[in-house]
């Protein structure tokens, strides 16, 4: 009797199923999600190809992806086809089942339930293993392009004699084929003897033998290649001895071979090897002799004499032979080390001269030798009070115009000409787009309304008027000494999202002065064109925006701009590039050129020793930077080159790579693989060289190397005596590395000023100097690229960056100017502390600048100089510092707080009323900041005009002479 409730037996059969309609419906789901899952891996693709064809950079895209599909497929396949052809075989050499023991019965469980799926499993395990295969091989693609299209060094190495191109470009690709070769077998084996024991190849538990003749003989050929393979590997650590990194006490981190290597760990491995072909061989002959006893011992012979020859004969010749003569031992080793890592990192042709570094004239020199000073000092260098790291602050309260414009946290240093024919040095910046200013976010705003900045600032560097920048190109549209260009800024460093152009929306071009705005819309070619509806599809997809399938402000002629930054777009194009941290603007033949300098490195130069580029490129000016970022932070490398001038339009965002160093084997390689992406260093305008300097980040990676490798003589070397470090920014407390600067100034070997870029070192715990470092960075120059290193005598000692800005601080009259300054809620902001060569001695030059009193930014008030023996000079200009420290100008009296001259008495009525319209105009200057709807910039500009005017007629009151009756 059924049970109450129960329905009829048909209805109850079905009653777990789901109704067809649910059916269809999950159907139609699965297939929608299989769809949308495929459409949106096609729109990646589809967008990508879209991106590379705009840019003129295709080749680069469908090269790339063929290498991948390529190595993806062969390899791919061949993992598949070892491991499937193994299970496969391993199945075929199966024993007939007779007498079931109770392993073979609980095994035959499995052995029918698996039965109907054989084939699947398979194919299964073999595609799995394919995939996996091949998406490894895949992203091996600079490897295999660096192996086949690798050029020579025409240089060998001093141990093997082999080209240094066998270690850059083969040893890699050798070392990923054994990898999955290793891979391959393991695998092979695993599955293979998995197979043996579910039908009956291997026994653990059964009586008899454990493994039919068939089985021994299989899994005998796949360990006598893994052995193989293991000899194989062993023969090729003989050669990565000479690219291998160790921790060495004498000189920290090592790279290549050392006493010990050569005369222990090389011989060994030419033993391992042919231990291992002999017990790969004994595990082949188990195919006639059917039996593993001499496979095993031959195994276990090779461990063995790994432990023993591999690790404790080494251990036994450093401990005996070289511990007790360590210097004499290694310093063979050294001067190869000492070799290979200058001439891989460029530093091979550093000139050293020996510099005393104390002053030829002191304090107490005549009349005639302080003038002959105060004139040296005027040609040693262009002395810049503008620091580009304090000043963009400044910049934008004189010259943002509007909240949805800025300025970089770090404007850049360029040179420009001058009406007299010289060169300036020129603190600029762009006026990019700052989409956080932006009156009112909606899409419409943020992708096509507001879409690009406009025109270039630029200030001398080594000028100052009250405080403020001296503007060279200035207002909006920009004008000045820049000339006619193209100041639309669709592409910066600030441009990070899409915009969609040159459709049927206007853009904002720029504010008028009666608060009005002039629009435009984008003339350019650039971007991907949006007419089809299958791009706008994609885009859809591919941002994640279905606003931009059926907006109707997308119409004819709309184009979409992304990848906008300078520096992701010379890495799209040039995967094989490393990007310096800073890119920086030019004006170049009427148009705005970004300029980024690409390196080529390897990581495979024997001997040479390896540094990590987030390291030694950090200092206190990366540290929360948003235009400074560390390049490629994680990867290590011994070779670096400067190869690539990279250029980016900032209005068509074009982008031009150029061969800068045209004997650059790693270059040539790369340019052999992607053909007719990189042109010639000839196709270089004179008026783009000009504006081409050298890199920073190379710059800071050669210096850090240049604290132990200034040394040749591998017994001084090995001593440690002379190991530099590069000092701390004594400007912060950031407890970073002091930031290379660029400044026009002369070496002493040099007979004119040069634009370079230069630092100091001090000794490893000490603050004190001992040398201070140059490179000539003028593209156009013979000289471009030379290093130049002042060396200090080690009897003597010569103040560091961290000693004179102490000095700066704690001196009497200077530490009350300073905390005067600071008064109210006024805060004192020092600018690079800069180092100059002057006749024997070292001159150090700080500007200071004030921020507060409702100031949000700051001002360039006063200037620190120092020179050998001589008190720290604190005035309101660089000349009157200078002057000051020279004793050129004796009359000159410390000025007050707030960057004006003091005049030298006020008994005089006329100068006691000029001193009470400058304390009235400070006061209406002062009430300006604090007007209840905010500072009132006109007043206050006003007040400081009458300001500076009633102190100038002080100034010349109080020098008039008196009258005598």
């Amino acid at each position: 009797m059924p049970d109450r409730g129960q329905g009829p037996a048909g209805p109850r059969t079905g009653a777990g199923r789901p109704s067809r309609r649910v059916r269809v419906l999950l159907l139609t789901l699965g297939v929608l999600a299989v769809l949308g899952m495929t459409f949106s891996m096609f729109a990646g693709f589809w967008t990508n190809w879209l991106w590379y064809r705009s840019v003129h950079y295709s080749s680069v895209f469908t090269t790339t992806l063929l290498t991948k599909i390529g190595l993806f497929l062969v390899f791919g396949l061949l993992a598949a086809f070892v491991v499937g052809l193994n299970i496969w075989l391993a199945h075929r050499l199966r024993p007939p089942l007779s007498a079931m023991s109770m392993e073979q019965q609980s095994l035959d469980r499995y052995r029918m339930g698996l039965a109907p799926y054989k084939t699947w499993l398979l194919l299964g395990v073999s595609a799995l293993t394919g995939l996996i295969a091949g998406a490894a091989a895949a992203g091996q693609w600079r490897t295999w392009l660096m192996w086949v299209d690798g050029v020579s060094f025409h240089q060998k190495d001093p141990q093997f004699h082999l080209d240094i191109s066998f270690y850059a470009f083969d040893l890699p690709w050798f070392r990923f084929l054994l990898a999955f070769g290793f891979a391959t077998v393991i695998l092979s084996l695993i599955a293979a003897a998995f197979t043996h024991y579910l039908y009956g190849g291997l026994r653990l538990t059964s009586p008899g033998a454990r493994a039919t003749a068939a089985a021994t003989g299989h899994l005998s050929v796949l360990l006598g290649l893994f052995v193989a393979l293991k000899a194989v590997a062993y023969w090729l650590d003989r050669y990565g001895l000479a690219v291998k990194s160790s921790d060495f006490k004498a000189t920290g981190n090592w790279t290549g071979l050392r006493y010990v290597d050569a005369n222990a760990y090389l011989p060994a491995k030419t033993i391992l090897f042919c231990i291992a072909v002999i017990c790969a061989l004994l595990f082949f002959a188990t195919l006639w002799r059917r039996t593993w006893q001499l496979p095993v011992i031959g195994f276990g012979l090779m461990v063995l004499s790994a432990i023993l020859i591999g690790g404790l004969y080494p251990a036994i010749v450093q401990k005996f032979q070289v511990e007790p003569n360590e210097q004499a031992k290694e310093a063979p080793y050294v001067q190869k080390n000492l070799t290979a890592t200058r001439e891989a990192y460029g530093i091979d042709d550093t000139e050293v001269t020996k510099y005393d570094g104390k002053a030829k004239y002191g304090s107490k020199a005549g009349a005639s030798d302080q003038a002959r000073l105060r004139a040296d000092a005027n040609d040693a260098a262009s002395i810049r009070i503008m620091d580009p790291n304090i000043v963009s602050p400044t910049f934008e309260q004189a010259q943002e115009m509007k909240d949805y414009y800025g300025f970089p946290a770090n404007l850049d240093v360029d040179r420009y000409p001058t009406a007299d024919g010289g060169t300036q040095d020129t603190v600029i910046g762009l006026r990019e787009l700052n989409l956080k200013g932006v009156p009112k976010h909606n899409w419409i705003n943020d992708h096509f309304r507001y879409t690009h900045g406009y025109g270039v600032v630029a200030a001398k560097g080594t000028e100052a008027d009250d405080g403020q920048p001296v503007f060279s190109e200035y207002d909006l549209p920009s004008k000045g000494d820049l000339g006619t260009y193209e100041q639309r800024v669709y592409y910066g460093e600030k441009t990070t999202t899409y915009s969609i152009v040159g459709g049927p929306q206007r853009e904002i071009d720029h504010p008028t002065d009666n608060n009005g705005e002039v629009t435009t819309s984008y003339a350019g070619k650039s971007g991907v064109n949006l007419d089809n509806p299958l791009n706008r599809a994609a885009y859809a997809m591919a941002f994640n925006e279905p606003q931009i399938l059926y907006s109707g402000a997308i119409g004819k002629g709309s184009r979409i701009l992304y990848n906008r930054t300078p520096k992701e777009r010379v890495e799209a194009v040039a995967p094989w590039l490393t990007i310096d941290g800073d890119a920086y603007p030019a004006v170049v033949k009427g148009r705005i050129q970004w300029i980024v300098d690409g390196y080529t490195t390897s990581n495979g130069y024997p001997y040479s020793s390896r540094t990590t580029l987030g390291d030694t490129t950090a200092d206190s000016l990366t540290a929360g930077s948003d235009n400074r970022s560390v390049v490629a932070p994680q990867n290590q490398v011994n070779y670096i080159r400067n190869s690539v001038k990279a250029t980016v339009d900032a209005y068509t965002g074009e982008v031009k790579l150029y061969q800068w160093d045209a004997q650059d084997p790693v270059l040539k390689t790369w340019m052999k693989a992607f053909p007719g992406t990189v042109l010639p260093k000839s196709a270089i305008s004179p008026q783009l060289l000009s504006h081409l300097r050298y890199p920073q980040d190379l710059f800071k990676v050669q210096r850090e190397l240049l604290t132990r490798y200034h040394v040749t003589d591998p017994q001084t070397f090995l001593t440690g005596s002379e190991v530099w470090q590069v000092p701390d920014d004594p400007t912060n407390k950031s407890g970073d590395a002091v930031p290379p600067y660029y400044l026009s100034m002369k070496m002493p070997d040099q007979t004119r000023q040069a634009f370079s870029l230069s630092t100091t070192f001090t000794p490893t715990g000490r603050d004190n100097l001992s040398a201070f470092m140059s490179v000539d960075s003028e593209a156009d120059s013979s000289d471009y690229g030379k290093i130049r290193i002042l060396k200090l005598p080690t009897s003597t000692t010569v103040d560091g960056p961290k000693q004179v800005q102490s000095q700066f601080n704690s001196e009497q009259d200077i530490a009350a100017a300073i905390k005067l300054l600071k008064g109210g809620d006024s805060a004192v902001e020092y600018g690079n502390l800069l180092t100059v060569p002057l006749d024997g001695g070292l001159l150090y030059v700080e500007p200071v600048y004030v921020r507060g009193g409702g100031l949000k930014y700051p001002l360039q008030r006063k200037v620190l100089v120092t020179y050998g023996d001589r008190p720290p000079a604190f005035e309101n200009t660089l000349g009157e510092a200078l002057d000051k420290i020279f004793g050129t100008d004796s009359a000159a009296a410390a000025p007050p707080a707030g960057g004006a001259k003091a005049p030298p008495a006020a008994s005089d009525p006329t100068v006691q009323q000029d001193l009470a319209d400058a304390q009235k105009a400070f006061d209406a200057g002062q009430r300006a900041l604090k007007q209840p709807d905010g500072p009132d910039w006109g007043a206050y500009a006003k007040a400081q005009k009458d300001l500076k005017a009633a102190l100038e007629r002080a100034q010349r009151a109080g020098k008039q002479p008196k009258d005598k009756g």
